[in-house]
């Protein structure tokens, strides 16, 4: 049976705006009338969310509107004695905790994550606005809307997904962090969570960790043949550092992993310290940063190199100190891998520089830099022959001859009618060569360093992005998106 409290949250929700009206007897009776049909998706949402099979019944325009009032004016909160609403009243954590802990709240919140995960997206964004809250997810790398709802069930949505995450339903000025492990189907999956407080109320992204999806195949990645080939020999080196750059998102770890797999021969002791452990690899010794316990990366480096590894990963060099102890490493016969955050492979160089390290040591301990990037790729469902136009020809600055197998997705239910489905690697590995390493010790910048690696064929992350366009895979508006010529 569908309670009071159960059909006030999805009025408010769905049907109200959906303009689709509970017969007078509901629950008894389970029929919702409407005057538009709504789409089959719509239908589905309802009855998840009241748990029950409801008949839609289509009914005259006025009959709907009628039975809306009646039931506006039924499941309204009423007001209490100090004149303000029930729903606006700020409730305490033991209130907040009930309110989490009831089906349709639950049911929604595990609604929108289901949502999100059939769109194979890697974050959900929970923001709340002056009127609404806005439910968006990131898929390939670009946010869509979710959903949009009332915003007075803001409290019961984030209390929710705190309760979840066992954090302090309570606290609504701090941000907090946390973790939330979600089984659905035969996937696991790992999420975290960050919450953020604002004008509006709070904002929460829920990160997604496909634990039984992840692709670790370095040939899998997108890398050209060349790159592949000449990353595979720095790889395989004894010591020495070799640094993965690029933004936030954009599958610095997928290689990392991906490294460590195809060099995991049984024969090597590897340890990583990452933050967080994204994915569990099996011979691997990987250590998870606590920086509650004093656990960050530089202690939890000092520590390793104490246990006779082979191999380190460190997940990111952030400050002076992790980029010291891992440049010794590297030079006292460690191969140690690591990220920074940087626009391309020639600022990483420049990136450790600003941290103090040395010249000489930047030169004598780093193999090579890998700057990457993802693109969105064409749907294969609904692909079709695309040719460039002019403009495009010159902001692209390419001879259109070459690019007579541009190809763009029109949009199909296999891409959420995007023309995209799916991501590729686009990469540029600069190679630590004698002619680099005097640049780097003579303190060139960032542009004489990239100036000096493109003379010795170092495909750049524009070009890189260029062959894929001419090869069908992307579309010109990625590669504007992603990438910027130098």
């Amino acid at each position: 049976m569908v309670d009071e409290t159960q059909l006030r949250a999805v009025f408010t929700q769905l049907l109200a705006q959906q303009q689709i009206a509970p017969a007078r007897g509901f629950p008894e009776e389970y029929t919702l009338f409407y005057h538009q049909a709504p789409n089959v998706e719509t239908r589905a949402q309802i009855r998840y969310l009241l748990g029950q099979q409801i008949q839609f019944l289509k009914a005259p325009q006025l009959d709907v509107e009628n039975l809306l009032k009646h039931w506006r004016a039924q499941l309204t909160p009423k007001l209490d004695q100090g004149g303000q609403d029930a729903l606006d009243i700020d409730p305490d954590s033991e209130y907040l905790e009930d309110m989490a802990s009831e089906a349709p709240v639950i049911r929604m919140v595990n609604h929108l994550m289901e949502r999100a995960l059939d769109l194979n997206a890697s974050d959900i964004h929970f923001e709340p606005e002056e009127h609404a809250l806005m439910v968006r997810c990131r898929v390939d790398g670009v946010m869509i809307k979710l959903e949009q709802l009332p915003h007075k069930v803001i409290p019961a949505i984030s209390s929710r997904i705190k309760l979840m995450a066992r954090l302090d339903i309570g606290e609504k000025r701090l941000p907090q962090d946390g973790r939330i492990q979600y089984r659905l189907a035969q996937r696991n999956l790992d999420m975290r969570i960050s919450t953020l407080p604002g004008v509006h109320g709070e904002s929460i992204v829920l990160r997604i960790l496909d634990r039984s999806d992840v692709n670790v195949d370095l040939d899998q990645l997108g890398m050209p043949v060349d790159v592949l080939d000449k990353y595979s020999q720095l790889i395989n080196q004894p010591f020495g550092m070799i640094l993965v750059t690029g933004p936030t998102g954009s599958g610095k770890t997928t290689s990392l992993y991906g490294t460590l797999e195809k060099i995991r021969t049984g024969t090597q002791k590897i340890i990583t310290v990452e933050d967080p452990v994204e994915y569990q690899m099996e011979g691997i010794t990987q250590i998870h940063v606590n920086a509650k316990i004093g656990l960050t990366f530089s202690s939890g480096l000092r520590s390793i190199v104490r246990q006779d590894p082979d191999v380190i990963l460190v997940g990111e060099i952030r400050d002076s100190e992790t980029a010291n102890i891992a440049i010794e490493s590297a030079l006292t016969g460690h191969l140690v891998f690591s990220t920074l955050h940087t626009n391309d492979a020639a600022s990483a160089v420049t990136r450790l520089q600003d941290m103090g390290i040395d010249t000489y040591l930047i030169s004598s301990s780093v193999l090579g830099v890998m700057a990457q990037r993802l693109v969105r790729r064409v749907c294969e469902h609904c692909a079709e022959p695309y040719q460039l136009s002019v403009d495009e020809v010159h902001k692209l600055e390419i001879n259109a001859v070459d690019y007579l197998h541009t190809r763009k997705g029109k949009g199909c239910e296999h891409c959420g009618q995007t023309g995209y489905r799916g991501r590729v690697g686009i990469y540029e590995l600069l190679m630590m060569s004698d002619q680099i390493r005097h640049v780097v010790t003579e303190g060139g910048d960032a542009n004489s360093i990239r100036a000096q690696a493109k003379q010795e064929s170092m495909r750049t992350l524009r070009e890189d992005a260029l062959e894929k366009l001419a090869q069908g895979v992307t579309t010109p508006e990625e590669v504007f998106r992603v990438t910027r010529a130098h």
